[in-house]
């Protein structure tokens, strides 16, 4: 290699660095379309997905030729690695529809082994990802030279075949006939015309650089997206563990309180009982993590209406509602619990009447609840939020609130002995009209 580089060398150089950049930002522009992030995701895709893509990838690839013909900028043309591309990512028709694309404007201005050469690519590309297994092709790295010994090694010793060596070797292969023809067809095939061993290495560089990084950065994307499909999923499955440990604690405590009336007070546990079934029957029919806060507030006045039976008058539920916030989406049970430590530790073992209020706002693009009793009140505790041995209950609500909205939204509890206990809870505002999911 000289010490210095003639005028050519230094553009074609030039030129391919932004040949591979073009393809690295054509590829990460792409991938910024939902719809696009789509079709990368499922390996099998059908003929609508395959002309979309062919259609989106295809035609900056065109007018990438069209730059060339017009404006002499040759970096911007992608014949070769687009086609290939195409094909082994959508398919053998794809390929070849991405092929049609830039080679009949080339072909149009007279090169006219430009249409039938970027066919053959695409259709290269595509019989490829017809025989290897698809995870290959996302592992596609020119890199693979680093483990070539192993390859040949493995090749010989049982016949095993290297996807990667045979997956890179076939943009080389490419790009080899494209210098063969053009320098035996001058003018009928576009070709970068490197004048010396090493830029002709380079330029074969490049057009595997130009294959392999679209498909390194819609790989990555790929995987995001699995990631973060993981991360709802389990988001999902942790919300329905913690909603699943409410059901059976509220009705251990029921059936309690039906066991201590059953001798004493047999008319009333008959009572409870039917109130009992008609609050299970709600529960069993309700299938969804999230209920507008209406729904909520329905289920807690069936609560209510068994605990009105256990102590009649002496037990006094206020509500302060704003109407605003009837609308605003909440987790499903998360307020029986508050009411029930309200009723248990609160106002259980209070002297004379006891009062429940419930109270709603919506405030700064957030729902406020807050659930406050006369009782009895908690002993004083320097730490005034819910990571206290509360019982399974609270604690329960105040886990939902954090894997639900992050770490910042947490049960608030504030008591004072005698006087009674405030639990509040602030969550964002969301209403019926927007999706919820788990």
């Amino acid at each position: 290699m000289p010490g210095r580089l003639s005028l050519n060398q230094e553009l074609l150089l030039v030129t391919l660095m932004a040949n591979v950049a073009v393809a690295a930002t054509l590829a990460t522009m792409l991938v910024r379309f939902p719809w696009f992030r789509r079709i990368l995701l499922t390996e099998k895709r059908d003929w609508p997905e395959r002309l979309v893509f062919a259609a989106c990838f295809g035609i900056p690839l065109m007018a990438g030729v069209g730059a060339r013909l017009v404006l002499q900028y040759q970096a911007a043309d992608l014949s070769l690695a687009g086609s290939f591309l195409a094909g082994l990512i959508a398919g053998p028709y794809a390929g070849a529809l991405v092929g049609v694309g830039v080679g009949l404007p080339a072909t149009l201005a007279g090169e006219y082994g430009a249409l039938p050469f970027a066919v053959g690519c695409g259709f290269a590309g595509g019989g490829l990802r017809e025989v290897c297994p698809k995870e290959e092709i996302w592992k596609f790295s020119p890199f693979f030279v680093t483990k070539l010994h192993r390859s040949v090694w493995r090749l010989l010793r049982s016949f095993q075949l290297d996807w990667q060596m045979i997956l890179v070797m076939a943009p080389v292969l490419l790009e080899l006939l494209r210098q063969s023809i053009g320098r035996r067809f001058p003018g009928r095939l576009f070709t970068f015309t490197p004048d010396n061993w090493w830029m002709f290495a380079l330029v074969v560089t490049s057009s595997v650089l130009a294959v392999a990084i679209p498909i390194k950065i819609w790989n990555s994307a790929r995987i995001e997206h699995r990631l973060a499909e993981q991360e709802k999923l389990l988001m999902a499955a942790r919300v329905e563990a913690l909603a699943n440990q409410i059901n059976p604690h509220f009705l251990f405590n029921t059936l309690t309180s039906i066991t201590s009336l059953i001798r004493s007070q047999p008319e009333t546990a008959r009572v409870l009982i039917v109130r009992l079934s008609g609050l299970l029957r709600r529960l069993l029919r309700s299938q969804e993590h999230f209920v507008p806060l209406r729904e909520e507030l329905e289920a807690i006045d069936e609560y209510l209406d068994i605990e009105r039976v256990r102590f009649g008058p002496s037990l006094i539920v206020e509500k302060d509602i704003d109407e605003a916030s009837l609308d605003v989406i909440v987790p499903s049970m998360i307020l029986q619990p508050l009411v029930e430590n309200s009723i248990k530790h609160g106002l259980a073992r209070k002297v004379g009447e006891g009062r429940i209020t419930i109270h709603t706002a919506r405030r700064d693009g957030h729902a406020i609840i807050e659930i406050i009793d006369n009782g009895v009140g908690m002993p004083a505790d320097p730490q005034p939020d819910a990571d206290r041995d509360h019982g399974i209950g609270l604690r329960n609500v105040n886990e939902r609130l954090r894997v639900i909205y992050g770490a910042n939204y947490q049960l608030h509890m504030q008591s004072i002995p005698g006087r009674g206990t405030r639990a509040r809870i602030e969550i964002p505002e969301l209403l019926v009209s927007e999706k919820v999911s788990a």
